[in-house]
């Protein structure tokens, strides 16, 4: 467990003090990150990476800002912890009793901050009553219509982030759409000469790891297949089958570097996924290492994608078979600067900076 309030550098390659601007004092900012998994993230994790992304950014913005995840969390900024790692990592952690935990460590110290910025989900809203500190929600989509009671009840006195404007519910206030941003050096500009479509993502019917490789097949490219099996009897009976190792490879889940590689060397990231995505992540890795992406025309992906510079818009399985050739000629290096421009960290939390001096401030962008 580490001592609350203890810092947890990264080490050498921690970022360098920005410098705040003249006039400017430092938010206490308390990032509260789910627990699932480690912050960052050692392979899936989205909300962690998220989390991690932000909290790194604020540090080096010289805001002060600690960081409540799981003890072997890697952040510059101060680690609270009462969870030893992931409970997805470790099978053996009750979940409910280390979120329990987890959330009420940092409500019991609410008072040592301006601003906490909720990346944990609907739970920590039930104590945002119990203190005068803003609670800044970032709703990371709606698992269940179930869930969103618990939103609507504190819609008077929280501050929702949508992550994109296809997600926001019409029954909620929200203070601010923000996209999701990545760290842009971590992703290199690839070639796509790996000859491969990918899909990356959880292997679960929602997914579309079916329709990916359907489309693969007939589009004549193999199809390699990255991501956790979240629905063993899916993946049992609907994908393994498919799996020869040449015309459709699974090769697990994968961790940064390989994830960079991975994606650079595909001629286009396939994400068929048959709900509305609130935002979609690996779909903006894609665009930052200049691989074009094939989505429905659905949730978020309008709003990420744009057809002609970073790939297609299709609704249906003859229309995306259409679109791999299209968009296998595309511009790559045009591809990525347009995902650069609008999808970066900087970009990202310069916004939930923004958000937050306004919400201390007592100016309630509601």
């Amino acid at each position: 467990m580490v001592v609350p309030g203890q810092a947890n550098p990264r080490g050498p390659g921690a970022p360098d003090v920005r410098s705040l601007r003249p006039g400017e004092a430092a938010v206490r900012i308390a990032v509260l990150a789910s627990i699932a998994h480690r912050v960052p993230p050692r392979d899936y994790g989205p909300w962690e990476q998220v989390a991690s992304t932000l909290t790194e950014g604020l540090v080096e913005r010289g805001h002060d800002v600690t960081l409540f995840a799981t003890a072997d969390s890697l952040t510059s900024a101060r680690l609270r912890a009462t969870a030893p790692t992931g409970y997805e990592e470790d099978r053996s952690l009750d979940a409910k009793v280390h979120e329990a935990l987890h959330i009420a460590g940092l409500f019991e110290a609410a008072d040592e901050f301006d601003v906490i910025s909720n990346q944990f989900d609907f739970l920590p809203l039930v104590f945002s009553r119990l203190t005068a500190t803003p609670v800044v929600t970032t709703i990371h989509g709606f698992s269940s219509e179930r869930i969103v009671p618990v939103f609507r009840a504190y819609d008077d006195v929280a501050h929702y982030v949508s992550i994109s404007d296809a997600d926001r519910h019409p029954d909620l206030t929200y203070a601010a759409t923000i996209h999701h941003g990545v760290e842009i050096d971590a992703f290199s500009p690839g070639t796509g000469r790996g000859g491969y479509l990918l899909f990356l993502g959880r292997i679960h019917p929602d997914k579309g790891t079916v329709a990916a490789i359907e489309v693969a097949r007939r589009a004549g490219l193999p199809l390699v297949i990255a991501g956790i099996v979240q629905d063993e009897e899916y993946y049992r009976e609907r994908v393994a089958p498919l799996v020869d190792g040449r015309s459709v490879t699974y090769i697990g889940p994968v961790g940064p570097n390989e994830r960079d590689r991975l994606l650079g060397g595909a001629v286009a990231l396939l994400h068929l996924i048959a709900f509305d995505e609130p935002f979609g992540l690996s779909v903006v890795e894609s665009l930052v290492t200049g691989t074009p992406v094939v989505a429905w025309a659905r949730g978020s992906m309008p709003e990420i994608v744009r057809p002609g510079v970073s790939g297609a818009l299709v609704g249906t399985v003859d229309d995306a078979v259409a679109a791999v050739p299209a968009v296998a000629r595309l511009d790559r290096a045009a591809c990525r600067a347009d995902a650069v421009s609008r999808f970066s960290a900087d970009r990202m939390v310069d916004d939930y900076e923004r958000l937050f001096r306004r919400i201390v401030a007592g100016d309630q962008p509601r």
